[in-house]
């Protein structure tokens, strides 16, 4: 975890951590989640601060409570990440892309042609 100035507070970058733990299979859908006590020894912070992490997991209902056993992956978690993941990143790069595309003249045809000439590259293909 890091904790520079200006980044993320440390509770943001718990609970994006265990995102991408979900994201990659690394956590699965019904498998318990790191406690809160385990993430502060892990991470050397407050068990708070993994706490509140956690909170905001469960807010966004990613992972839920089992009263008595601890915190789980829920069953939609992985697809419910994938969903925000595309949303967030990848319009944010296409906002990007049309801001500059704009910039440099590039025309709506020539950035569609762009993109398939390097998606040809990259041997995608089309999906």
């Amino acid at each position: 975890m890091k904790n520079a100035a200006g980044a993320k507070p440390i509770y943001i970058q718990i609970a994006e951590w265990i995102e991408t733990e979900i994201i990659d299979g690394t956590l699965s859908a019904d498998e318990k989640v790191y406690s809160q006590y385990q993430l502060a020894e892990q991470f050397n912070i407050n068990p708070a601060t993994a706490g509140k992490g956690l909170t905001l997991l469960l807010d966004k209902e990613i992972i839920y409570k089992r009263r008595g056993l601890g915190m789980f992956v829920a069953s939609d978690g992985h697809e419910k990440l994938i969903a925000k993941r595309k949303e967030e990143t990848l319009h944010g790069l296409i906002k990007d892309l049309l801001t500059e595309a704009k910039l440099l003249g590039v025309d709506d045809n020539q950035l569609v042609a762009m993109i398939e000439m390097e998606r040809k590259k990259s041997g995608e293909g089309t999906s």
